[in-house]
């Protein structure tokens, strides 16, 4: 094991930006993240797609702001459970968006593929189930029916 392996706690929220809301009507937007990199557990680097949706408050992402914290994680030692709540939790805490959607699909290792996902409108998480689009969402992950 290499010496000063960097954890989740070296992962800086305040690199996120902001930029104000040029509407107050309600849009979506999806981001794609395609190439997400971080190291496993056993310091091995694991890869994967991050997708968002965006339903903004007040404020958007700033994308490049965005890539310079997705950056950060490169050499960061973290599972996938950790960083998708990371990631989710940083999200909601600095844009305060009116709901968003976390899909990480990371990209197979050892004949094992995951796929995580968060959704802020789940009633587990604290909300409302209003829009409740995400039970219909088809999932490429279960057989068809």
């Amino acid at each position: 094991m290499q010496t000063g392996t960097l954890t989740y706690k070296n992962i800086d929220r305040n690199v996120l930006k902001s930029i104000p809301n040029p509407s107050k009507k309600a849009y979506e937007i999806k981001i794609r993240v395609p190439e997400f990199t971080c190291l496993g557990e056993k310091e091995q680097p694991d890869f994967a797609l991050i997708c968002f949706s965006f339903y903004p408050g007040d404020k958007i992402i700033e994308l490049k702001s965005l890539k310079q914290y997705v950056f950060q994680f490169r050499d960061v030692r973290i599972s996938y459970e950790r960083v998708i709540n990371l990631i989710y939790e940083d999200i909601i805490a600095i844009y305060e968006p009116e709901r968003l959607r976390l899909v990480m699909t990371f990209n197979s290792r050892g004949g094992i593929s995951s796929k995580l996902t968060i959704d802020s409108d789940w009633k587990v998480r604290g909300g409302e189930e209003k829009f409740n689009d995400w039970q219909l969402i088809e999932d490429e992950w279960e057989p068809p029916r």
